[in-house]
């Protein structure tokens, strides 16, 4: 396909996908600047690589994992002490997240909050399930997970989360 036609379908794709993906870089990074040029390098890679897209997965999956990996492979190279604090370590900040989180109430704030303070795999599964509503499927294929490994991370994630929900002091019947 020609250089006029990526261009033009990458340009479609960020302004569909752009906020999404950023938020979902934002909680795997936990930083406002680091996700801004990982998500600037999602798309620059999607260009570079638009013609090796086959349509396996739908254009949205692609994305995300070339944001997934990106993410990952930005963390694995931070100096590792750091990895291990920012990634396991409860998070003094307060900071909402992600950047709109002000516009929702205050439950909301604190499900971010408390998803933030769990591995990663628990965060990503959760996320993309619960809050972003992909499929399983679309999910492992995201993850370059098994169906069943996403639904026993995301059964393990949900109990997690509702733990450390009541341990933030938030009682709901539906957690």
């Amino acid at each position: 396909m020609g250089e006029d036609y990526a261009k033009l379908k990458i340009q479609e794709w960020y302004q569909q996908y752009n906020d999404e993906i950023y938020r979902y870089i934002l909680i795997m990074t936990n930083d406002h600047e680091q996700a801004k040029d990982l998500l600037h390098d999602t798309f620059l890679k999607a260009y570079h690589y638009f013609n090796d897209f086959q349509g396996l997965a739908s254009e949205k999956n692609w994305l995300y994992q070339i944001a997934r990996n990106l993410t990952i492979d930005y963390l694995r190279k931070r100096k590792p002490l750091q990895y291990l604090v920012k990634s396991y370590s409860s998070l003094a900040s307060n900071a909402p997240c992600p950047q709109k989180v002000v516009e929702l109430g205050e439950a909301e704030e604190l499900l971010y909050r408390s998803l933030k303070k769990l591995k990663r795999p628990y965060q990503e599964v959760i996320f993309l399930r619960k809050i972003k509503g992909f499929s399983i499927k679309e999910t492992g294929e995201i993850l370059n997970w098994k169906e069943a490994k996403v639904k026993n991370t995301l059964f393990h994630g949900l109990a997690a989360l509702k733990k450390q929900l009541e341990k933030e002091g938030f009682e709901h019947e539906t957690i």
